[in-house]
């Protein structure tokens, strides 16, 4: 069984900054790729942030260039860099990530419970 368990969500002021961490667990051959989704009440799911296994980056059009994506591959864990937070940033992050655990290398996608962050004075 794999499991993501994200952390770092906190309350911060406007203009402030957080780093967020996913850590993958359990029986784990290869993890392709890992993203940041971000969710608001009464708005759909959207994409913060890629990271391919290779290190290529993508970010959400919102992202504004304050968000960095980074992931070491030897602890199974992908972080997300944020600055320059603003109350429109208030939402539940999530982690998500393609995993293959099975010897035919299958992937499978899994989702982490969510962390909230908060942005506000």
């Amino acid at each position: 069984q794999v499991q993501l368990a994200e952390s770092g969500g906190n309350l911060v002021q406007p203009g402030g900054s957080l780093r967020l961490s996913c850590a993958a667990s359990g029986t784990i051959l290869s993890i392709g790729d890992m993203r940041w989704y971000r969710q608001t009440p009464g708005k759909q799911r959207e994409l913060a942030a890629f990271i391919t296994k290779d290190g290529d980056a993508g970010y959400g059009d919102f992202v504004k260039g304050r968000f960095s994506i980074s992931r070491d591959n030897a602890k199974h864990t992908v972080y997300l860099q944020m600055n320059s937070l603003q109350p429109e940033d208030t939402a539940v992050y999530y982690c998500n990530a393609d995993v293959a655990w099975s010897h035919d290398y299958r992937f499978w996608e899994y989702w982490g419970q969510g962390t909230q962050v908060t942005v506000s004075s």
